[in-house]
């Protein structure tokens, strides 16, 4: 049976990466999409709407329609409209949530988070095999190597990315954070501008590119008074965010409500 799938913001850059993969593959059925109030697709087919052959139902703003015939949401839009979803989708049959969103504020991610309860949620600041691989390197390399080690997470993306640093580099942090026994509010440098003193032990320290049409780049520098030990990923396409979505949808429909992250849908 295929696991049927509604995306939010079915008409954004992800959500029709997301859509034109689902139409391509059978373990998957595209049943639904929500759109801003004032997008021009609300009330047509999306089947008509992205030229698709194997989609069903109608593009609208309500989450709760969308999700009426769904296993699974994903969502890759802005906290506000993430959580705004959440509370539409515990009203329906839906069990899991896929959340891609990043940005979101403390007191944000903690009302999340607080869904698990009800939903089976899979969040992540990243769903690329790579980078989840590379997370992995990065707890391994801060555990291994001594304080003294100076950590730096640099991060380059399109100029119409609204946040900073990016969920990857947070995610990457934490990593790192994990990797010395802290968390990362503990370790995290403030952003450096004018006179800023020396460099404090142990910090994780955190640089921002912003421009043109870079999907993602990060650099996870470890650096010592002698030598360098650098883990980087580039990702080239869209479409790896999505097919780990994906892989992330199929997870949830099988769990139990709670909460999961790309770590857990990829068995590392």
């Amino acid at each position: 049976m295929p696991t049927k799938i509604a995306i939010a913001g079915i008409m954004g850059r992800m959500g029709q990466v997301l859509a034109n993969m689902i139409a391509h593959d059978g373990r998957f059925s595209l049943v639904g999409g929500t759109e801003a109030p004032h997008s021009a697709a609300i009330g047509k087919n999306i089947s008509e709407a992205l030229n698709l052959i194997n989609a069903h139902g109608v593009i609208t703003q309500s989450v709760a329609e969308a999700c009426k015939d769904a296993d699974v949401f994903i969502d890759f839009t802005a906290p506000k409209a993430t959580l705004a979803a959440l509370e539409q989708i515990v009203t329906t049959d839906c069990k899991g949530v896929i959340i891609g969103t990043t940005g979101f504020e403390p007191h944000e991610n903690e009302l999340a988070q607080s869904y698990k309860d009800r939903l089976a949620i899979v969040k992540s600041g990243n769903f690329s095999l790579g980078v989840n691989l590379i997370a992995n390197l990065v707890e391994i390399a801060a555990r291994t190597l001594c304080d003294d080690w100076d950590i730096e997470i640099i991060e380059a993306h399109h100029k119409r990315k609204v946040d900073a640093p990016s969920g990857t580099a947070l995610l990457l942090g934490e990593s790192a954070a994990k990797g010395r026994n802290d968390k990362l509010e503990n370790l995290r440098l403030a952003v450096r501008d004018g006179i800023t003193g020396a460099r404090p032990v142990g910090g994780i320290g955190f640089s921002a590119i912003r421009g043109g049409t870079i999907i993602g780049e990060h650099d996870v520098r470890f650096e010592s008074d002698n030598e360098s030990i650098i883990l980087t990923h580039r990702a080239q396409d869209r479409s790896i965010f999505a097919k780990g979505a994906l892989e992330a949808a199929i997870f949830a429909k099988k769990q139990p409500n709670g909460l999961y992250n790309m770590k857990d849908v990829l068995g590392l």
